[in-house]
């Protein structure tokens, strides 16, 4: 059985159940996951997955930019070849897209049951399961699915595993700063939209008091491209430690698992700390993807003003007050709560 979902890290995470379902369901099945490059790090060391099948989305989209499109052709149909020297008879699309759609028709599974098909990709299917569920609930559409499958669900919570040489590195890093696994408290502050974003002086604001409250260490983590952000946070948060730019995403996991504490918003990072059982305070705004855990120590903070969820298409005019009456103080009372559980 093949796995597409390509990205993105919040999304593998949300996912990762799936593959434990249908081992324990099929246990003599064999499990792929097709994913994109460095995100297949999320999945690498899962028990519950005999394979990883890279697609270099960015590599092809180059080749098109460029005009290349016979070395472009070449690619597809070694993709194509790689799918299908498994003969795969069963491919789940959990994207639902047309570019996940037609990697599913390459796999030539003869069963192509696509989650919540759009975009034409559903005339690729040979099933379509609609998205449904509890949508308060973490995982809710891949839950509903693998009950629609008749697959022994568990407890259906996102679990990632990390691979022992990137720990190694972590607890390096770690060392090289004097912190302890339990000790610190990631800040998971960054993500692809400025709407999902709290704002810089609550996080500085939120670091020396929770310095004070809980004896805990601020440390921020982040991708190069959040650098100046983070910089600019730093700079207002002394004892703060900025690990923006140093970790990739082996690492970063790593150093998630070993926090005491995770403290983000509606990002990758933030679900990674629900899937080690870290501490976890989720604030969300702009999007509201879940707000029942699954977990007593995570808690979600969602004020559900009448213009939230307004996702991409925001009515506030960049006032963010979904988030801006979200006050540190709130934060705290939150995080003695998840400490507590």
């Amino acid at each position: 059985m093949l796995i597409v979902r390509t990205s993105a890290i919040g999304d593998v995470v949300f996912a990762s159940p799936l593959a434990a379902a249908i081992k324990r369901t099929h246990p003599d099945a064999f499990v792929a996951w097709l994913v994109e490059p460095g995100i297949d790090a999320l999945i690498a060391h899962d028990p519950a997955i005999d394979a990883r099948i890279l697609w270099p989305k960015a590599e092809w989209a180059q080749l098109w930019r460029s005009g290349r499109c016979i070395e472009l052709w070449r690619r597809v149909r070694a993709l194509r070849a790689e799918l299908r020297s498994h003969h795969f008879d069963t491919v789940l699309d959990l994207q639902g897209l047309l570019k996940s759609g037609v990697l599913a028709w390459l796999s030539g599974a003869p069963t192509r049951i696509g989650l919540g098909s759009r975009e034409g990709s559903q005339w690729l299917m040979s099933r379509v399961v609609p998205r449904g569920g509890d949508v308060a609930r973490i995982s809710s559409e891949y839950l509903y699915l693998a009950g629609q499958l008749e697959l022994d669900t568990g407890d259906f919570m996102p679990a990632l595993h990390v691979a022992p040489e990137a720990d190694a590195r972590a607890q390096a890093l770690l060392a090289e700063y004097g912190l302890v696994p339990g000790r610190y408290a990631v800040f998971a502050a960054f993500t692809t939209r400025p709407q999902k974003h709290w704002f810089e002086d609550a996080w500085q604001t939120l670091a020396a008091k929770l310095v004070a409250q809980t004896g805990l260490t601020p440390v921020l983590l982040g991708g190069p491209g959040d650098a100046q952000a983070a910089a600019r946070i730093a700079a207002g948060a002394p004892g703060l430690i900025n690990l923006v730019g140093r970790t990739k995403l082996p690492q970063a996991a790593a150093l998630v698992r070993s926090a005491g504490l995770l403290v983000g918003v509606d990002t990758g990072l933030t679900h990674m700390g629900i899937a080690f059982s870290v501490p976890t305070v989720a604030i969300f705004g702009s999007t509201c993807p879940y707000t029942k855990t699954g977990r007593a120590n995570a808690r979600v903070i969602w004020l559900g003003m009448h213009c939230s969820p307004c996702r991409r298409r925001p009515t506030c005019g960049g006032a963010w007050t979904c988030l801006r009456d979200i006050t540190p103080e709130r934060v705290l009372e939150d995080v003695a709560r998840v400490r507590s559980a």
